[in-house]
């Protein structure tokens, strides 16, 4: 083990993240996935080998006795760090701590995309003013209009044609606000089934709406077809308004809550992964709400259990953009939701933080786990005239505009566009080789990046770090839950403590 820390190139700092989460000590190791419940000696240990490689020191049981040796909280002795590297040593061996490092891979792609999922703007415009939309208020920059049904039939004929050999499709109807215009997502839906069938494929469909058309009508058609939901809630009443009032200027959340809270109630069985058909409720943190933890919780006891709350992105000069000082403040939001979760789950009065939800055992695939969402070649937006766009929050970029579906070949996009979101992954990023959680965030999202750095290669530096903090809190909830599941099925019986 200590000949490979000394291995050039091996760096145990981007490799093996070891950290301290609540009162407990944790090592994720980044290349294999495999996750360690450390006692305070090891977690030491890690880091004075990690601090060690960093000087350039060559890694030695004397140089890390010399400086544990005399190190607080108190000293360590010869025998006990020995039996430490022991242990790290059967780790390294089973392959579950130290692991290869996984290095300049490229995805492999089919020369012709394969498009599985397209996001259908059925309506750029919006009866909401959210002061901090991405879209203009709905517009997208462009003038209000909704799409027709021709246009979204040759979306859908879209997916279908470009899916090749896939069974499964997902198309998104989105905005604006696309209850604006609920007769064509009616029909498309309808049609789109249909025309699945035909070709002996199965069509996922999502409808993301900030909940004011919401009513029983929808709800049951909602229901019936089987039609995942993406809900907008900010939380508080006062969070809520300040960030998202009618056009008229006039408070939504009252109405918005009601009648979230009566849809939540029909679905009360939902993956916490966003699988099958779901729902979720969306919000959005900003500078004004840095405590936001108390709205997701806010939520919760409203009766919504499937919460994702996410951070603004916005110009620096907006009154609600992150200033100096906020990032100790979120994380410290983080750290109490995270304590929250485990409490109320183990009261069985849980809910889930999709940012906190990791699956350790089943996570994807090593291609999607460097590239992300597929934005640009395997999933698209179409803007209400029919132009194709790399993701939602590109419509209306030219500079990222794919095609159109009114063209003479709609189904050929643009191979430089294609070839650039395909090469914008993990190894292309600088900012990304160093960093622990590169294979949790693919790099970030590629509408971030681009708005931040104009580059599609460099990272949003802020979406960097609150990825990190997250992805912390969720390794620490996944281990407070097994331990509490262990203590069940103990009959609250004591836990054998682990040092690895």
């Amino acid at each position: 083990m200590l000949n490979l820390l000394n291995h050039e190139g091996y760096s145990l700092k981007k490799n093996v993240h070891s950290f301290h989460q609540g009162d407990i000590y944790i090592a994720h190791d980044v290349n294999s996935g495999s996750l360690h419940l450390l006692d305070e000696g090891t977690y030491r240990v890690l880091k004075v080998i990690e601090g060690l490689q960093e000087r350039g020191k060559f890694v030695t049981p004397e140089e890390i006795y010399r400086v544990l040796g005399h190190s607080e909280p108190s000293p360590f002795l010869n025998e006990e760090l020995a039996e430490i590297l022991d242990e790290l040593e059967e780790l390294y061996k089973e392959g579950t701590l130290f692991s290869k490092e996984i290095r300049g891979i490229t995805p492999n792609y089919p020369e012709k995309p394969v498009v599985k999922a397209i996001c259908l703007h059925v309506a750029h415009d919006c009866n909401l003013r959210c002061k901090y939309c991405f879209a203009g208020t709905g517009a997208f920059g462009g003038s209000r209009t909704l799409m027709n049904f021709e246009t979204g039939k040759k979306g859908i004929d879209f997916v279908l044609e470009l899916s090749g050999h896939r069974d499964h499709c997902e198309v998104d109807f989105f905005g604006g606000e696309p209850l604006l215009n609920f007769e064509v997502v009616k029909d498309l839906v309808e049609y789109g089934k249909k025309a699945a069938a035909v070709l002996n494929k199965t069509i996922k469909f999502t409808l993301t709406t900030n909940g004011v058309l919401l009513d029983e009508k929808v709800q049951s058609f909602l229901e019936q077809e089987e039609i995942s939901v993406v809900l907008s809630l900010d939380g508080r009443p006062e969070v809520h308004d300040r960030m998202r009032p009618f056009a008229g200027g006039q408070a939504s959340y009252s109405k918005v809550t009601q009648r979230i809270k009566q849809f939540v109630t029909k679905r009360p069985d939902s993956s916490p992964y966003a699988l099958g058909t779901y729902y979720y409720v969306r919000g959005t943190y900003t500078h004004f709400n840095l405590d936001f933890d108390r709205d997701v919780l806010h939520m919760a006891d409203l009766g919504i259990k499937q919460v994702s709350v996410e951070p603004v992105v916005a110009e620096p000069g907006d009154s609600y953009a992150f200033q100096d000082g906020d990032l100790e403040k979120i994380r410290e939001a983080y750290d109490r939701l995270g304590e929250e979760l485990v409490k109320r789950r183990a009261q069985d009065q849980g809910f889930n933080f999709f940012h906190f939800n990791i699956a350790l055992d089943q996570g994807p695939c090593l291609n999607k786990r460097l590239s992300g969402c597929g934005a640009g070649h395997e999933y698209v937006a179409i803007s209400p005239e029919g132009d194709l766009y790399p993701c939602h929050q590109f419509v209306g970029q030219e500079a990222y505009k794919l095609g159109s579906l009114y063209n003479p070949d709609p189904y050929h996009l643009k191979a430089q566009v294609v070839k650039d979101f395909r090469a914008a992954h993990v190894f292309s990023k600088p900012s990304c080789q160093d960093c622990w959680a590169r294979f949790a965030c693919s790099g970030g999202c590629h509408a971030a990046n681009v708005a931040f750095t104009q580059k599609l290669t460099e990272v949003y530096p802020l979406g960097c770090e609150l990825q990190r903090k997250r992805l912390e809190v969720a390794l620490y909830v996944n281990i407070k839950e097994s331990q509490q599941t262990y203590k069940n099925l103990l009959v609250a019986a004591p836990v054998p403590e682990v040092r690895c």
